[in-house]
């Protein structure tokens, strides 16, 4: 079996952490890189039903896209979520590796999986990477359906393309306008509208869509929104980040046994929908309230 700083070594070569963003905390957070791996686990989210499932198939290493420490810490004390996940993923021999904007803007990255998630053949990336003179790398990617579709009919395929979360896709425009290119970005994408409406594409595919940007960008007359849940947006790339790593285990003859996680993390438990709305009666007439009658003159003269 590998040891740990050579699988890491691979993984760095997929997701190198100089590609990620100066804010972000990305590479290994927890483990020995002289023990040995033998199994892999994938998740979108560094949480205690992961960390726990890690546990449960005898994972050695988790891997995960979301950052455990993303602002720093002066403690892992098992008195705060945080640290108990760090004690147990210890306690287990189990290392915690992060791949997160670095692996947004890989080739291929998180938005080449949720690209072809919902049915798009890549044909660029959103915003390109200027280290990059392929012109492949970059943050969101362009992709362009195989047959045009209603804006109805391209939500739907998505949905069925996506894991299934509470929330669910929200839209937003014509039902029937015609849909022929995309713009993706998996994870948080209201940031990338001028980026979007310079495409030109029918339609933009991201999640956490804020009231104010999307809004604007409605009337702006720009392309249709369609919402999805954070999560669902880069579960795909767990997927494809796992064949990834079999193929360098296949080369390498590491036989390493790769496993997702098919949890739902996504924190939205529940969907209320509102009952469907109704015509609003007419409020009954109200009679007109009668004018005072008007007071009697006083006498002009004084009283004697």
């Amino acid at each position: 079996m590998p040891k740990l700083s050579d699988v890491i070594a691979a993984l760095d070569g997929l997701w190198p952490a100089d590609r990620a963003e100066q804010w972000d905390a990305v590479g290994l957070v927890c483990g020995d890189p002289d023990t040995e791996v033998g199994r892999v686990l994938f998740a979108v989210d560094p949480v205690r039903e992961v960390a726990e499932e890690a546990v449960r198939i005898g994972a050695d290493l988790l891997v995960t896209h979301h950052p455990l420490y993303l602002r720093g810490t002066t403690t892992v004390a098992a008195t705060h979520f945080k640290g108990r996940v760090v004690h147990e993923l210890i306690k287990h021999d189990i290392a915690l590796h992060v791949a997160h904007t670095n692996a947004d803007r890989a080739d291929p990255g998180v938005s080449d999986a949720l690209a072809a998630a919902v049915g798009l053949r890549v044909t660029g990336p959103l915003v390109p990477d200027p280290g990059d003179p392929a012109g492949r790398r970059g943050l969101g990617r362009v992709g362009e359906l195989t047959v045009p579709l209603t804006l109805a009919e391209f939500a739907a395929q998505a949905a069925r393309g996506l894991p299934r979360t509470a929330t669910g896709l929200r839209v937003a425009g014509d039902p029937e306008r015609e849909i022929r290119t995309v713009a993706v970005c998996g994870g948080s994408g209201d940031s990338l509208f001028d980026q979007v409406r310079a495409a030109g594409v029918d339609a933009y595919l991201t999640a956490d869509l804020r009231h104010h940007p999307a809004s604007e960008a409605t009337q702006h007359g720009g392309p249709a929104l369609i919402d999805a849940a954070h999560w669902a947006t880069e579960w795909p790339w767990c997927e494809q980040a796992a064949a990834e790593l079999d193929q360098i285990s296949d080369r390498h003859g590491w036989s390493l046994r790769v496993h997702v996680s098919r949890q739902v993390t996504d924190p939205w438990t529940l969907h209320a929908s509102a009952p469907p709305v109704q015509e609003v009666p007419p409020a009954p007439e109200v009679p007109p309230v009668p004018e005072p009658e008007s007071a009697p003159s006083s006498s002009s003269g004084a009283p004697n």
